[in-house]
């Protein structure tokens, strides 16, 4: 990579932008519905916003990493304040020209995400509204996401866009500490949501209007012919069926917790700014694992396999360029 093109992928932590497309599968998936134009149109304006928030970002806080983190590419002097206080703004407003094209709801939703997201940067980031702010952006997103899918907005995203605010929350409230440390409440709080999000993902969803539960114009949904092959569910002790999409639940369920857990365990008996650092790294790979899961939740296992080999990828990058 060109060191020009490096200092803007360390900029935009690019490594993190793997975990954007999720937010409008997996609203797609709460709605009910596959993926179709409009969600990729979502998919497209969730990463023009979430780069003009990185870029915003690092453009407020530039005084404070002159101190704190002076190898930053703004104070480090590769990459200009004015440059990327720009591309915050051209971003901005290719992300809600996307979204303005899936449709007005959908263009009414990217709006709020990005008044969000500029008044975090601006304003909030320091203040205690700050982490219900960065949850209220990726809640939204995930809306975006239902609403441009199914040209409205309806109500069955909401718990899936509650649970990911509140895997970001936790994940903002550690973040604070992690240039100075020496806090284990926020790391140990946020060990304790992910465990309460891990069961409530390994659990299917009875809400989300999914199209095995929705009926067809002809009449009532019939049973899929995989359900009446032998082998579609499997007997254990009791007598108690379980199906093979409860075991994929539960999987996924059981890697998100996984990949946010160990970190934050380590960041609450040892809250050092190493440790703590690794506990907000860990918290963003985390989202890929739950959206897949949220998706999964919904009954949309194809969009959560799909999510899966993101994983991986993010997971290589984020050698070589960190996400935080």
């Amino acid at each position: 990579m060109k060191p020009v093109l490096r200092d803007w992928a360390e900029l935009l932590r690019v490594s993190a932008l793997f975990t954007v497309p999720g937010d409008a599968l997996a609203g797609a998936a709460a709605a009910g519905l596959r993926p179709n134009r409009r969600t990729a149109l979502a998919v497209g304006s969730s990463l023009c916003l979430y780069e003009a928030g990185m870029a915003l970002n690092d453009w407020a806080d530039r005084d404070e990493d002159a101190v704190d983190r002076p190898h930053r590419p703004i104070p480090s002097g590769r990459v200009k304040p004015a440059a990327a206080l720009a591309a915050a703004a051209g971003l901005t407003g290719a992300g809600l020209a996307l979204a303005y094209r899936a449709g007005r709801p959908a263009g009414l939703v990217a709006t709020a995400l990005a008044g969000t997201v500029w008044a975090y940067d601006l304003r909030l980031k320091h203040t205690p509204a700050g982490p219900a702010a960065m949850a209220t952006a990726r809640s939204l997103d995930l809306l975006l996401g239902a609403t441009a899918t199914a040209g409205r907005v309806t109500k069955h995203p909401l718990l899936p866009a509650t649970a990911l605010g509140a895997h970001t929350y936790a994940v903002t409230t550690v973040s604070r500490n992690e240039t100075q440390g020496g806090a284990a409440g926020a790391p140990l709080a946020a060990l304790a949501g992910a465990l309460a999000l891990g069961a409530l993902t390994a659990r299917r969803s009875t809400a989300a209007p999914t199209a095995a539960r929705m009926p067809s114009p002809a009449g009532p949904a019939l049973p899929r012919p995989s359900a009446l092959l032998p082998g579609a569910r499997t007997r254990v002790r009791g007598g108690s069926p379980v199906a093979p999409s409860d075991v994929a639940r539960a999987g996924l369920a059981a890697v998100y917790v996984a990949t946010a857990a160990k970190p934050y365990f380590h960041a609450t008996l040892n809250p050092s700014p190493p440790l703590t650092q690794r506990a907000v790294g860990g918290g963003i790979k985390a989202m890929i694992p739950l959206q897949a899961a949220l998706a999964a939740r919904s009954g949309h296992f194809r969009t959560a396999a799909a999510l899966t080999t993101l994983i991986p990828v993010a997971r290589k990058l984020a050698r070589k360029v960190s996400p935080t």
